[in-house]
């Protein structure tokens, strides 16, 4: 059965089990996830931050690490955590159960997902969480990160940095960037899901039914996360840029574009690739192992049609 619009707005596309089962792994999965990888999205939010019209600050992924354990201790690899966790777990929900309703319109008579159907399910996930989690979590987060380096931090914890933010900038200020993210969660949605569905499909050999090993799943989930960081990491610095304090000097997101090629050539649009990577792989590799564990165990103490 084919993705269509009027398979979005049919009475059919109401939450089923299945799906409520997907919002609740999902959410699980995204708090469980976000505690193990955090550092290395420290790390590249850091380096992106970073630019090179000025002086750079860090050398590379081992001085940011070494200048905020000696400025701030360990923990300070973990500034933003709290907004993360609060964001993940709405954000993974949403991503997975977004993705399990569209997947269930789309499937075959023999509950498989073809491969133009892999790639919009996974597209329509993206684009869910970038607007109903991930745009208001990267921005906050981003702000934390940035005040960090400044001399006299303003923001004393999550609820005091978010009300500062609010009472300056309104409701805008934690939807900075909404186009990007739109961009980039839509892209590594549709990359991921395409590659994780297409190399379980490969492995299954066309059978929906057949269960994959958990540890091939975390190989695919690698293969899936590289490829959505080779895909979109340029949108991904001009998000971050468009999230941080000094998103005031870009007008929009091209102009913000425009800028970085200008002032700081090609290469900036590939700044803190390296650490993006060992993240994203690590992350959606855990991410999917997860996932799939949890919605095997729902499968057996919760049973649907």
């Amino acid at each position: 059965m084919a993705l269509t619009g009027a398979a979005l707005t049919s009475g059919s596309f109401l939450p089923s089990q299945k799906t409520l089962k997907g919002v609740l792994a999902g959410g699980i999965t995204g708090g469980i996830e976000i505690c193990i990888t955090f550092p290395t999205e420290y790390v590249k939010t850091q380096l992106q931050l970073d630019e090179r019209s000025g002086k750079p600050r860090y050398n590379g992924i081992a001085d940011v690490v070494k200048q905020t354990v000696k400025s701030h201790g360990v923990k300070g690899l973990y500034r933003g955590l709290s907004v993360l966790i609060y964001g993940s777990v709405p954000k993974s929900a949403v991503r997975f159960g977004t993705f399990e309703s569209l997947k269930k319109q789309a499937v075959d008579e023999r509950g498989n997902l073809g491969p133009v159907n892999r790639l919009l399910c996974g597209l329509g996930a993206g684009v869910a969480e970038a607007i109903f989690a991930v745009t208001p979590m990267e921005t906050i987060k981003v702000k934390f990160i940035n005040d960090q380096q400044s001399a006299n931090p303003r923001y004393r914890g999550f609820l005091h940095g978010v009300r500062e933010i609010i009472k300056q900038q309104g409701i805008r200020g934690v939807y900075q960037g909404v186009t990007p993210t739109i961009i980039k969660q839509g892209s590594n949605q549709a990359i991921r899901f395409f590659v994780m569905e297409s190399l379980k499909d490969w492995h299954r050999g066309g059978d929906p039914n057949k269960k994959v090993n958990k540890l091939l799943v975390g190989l695919f989930g690698a293969v899936a996360g590289a490829a959505s960081v080779f895909g979109n990491t340029p949108v991904d610095v001009v998000k971050t840029r468009m999230q941080g304090l000094e998103a005031h000097k870009y007008k929009n997101t091209f102009h913000c574009f425009l800028e970085i090629a200008k002032k700081e050539g090609f290469k900036a649009f590939y700044k803190g690739t390296v650490p993006r990577l060992s993240r994203v792989c690590l992350d959606v590799a855990i991410t999917f192992m997860i996932y799939d564990s949890f919605m095997d165990l729902f499968n057996k103490i919760w049973k649907t049609e």
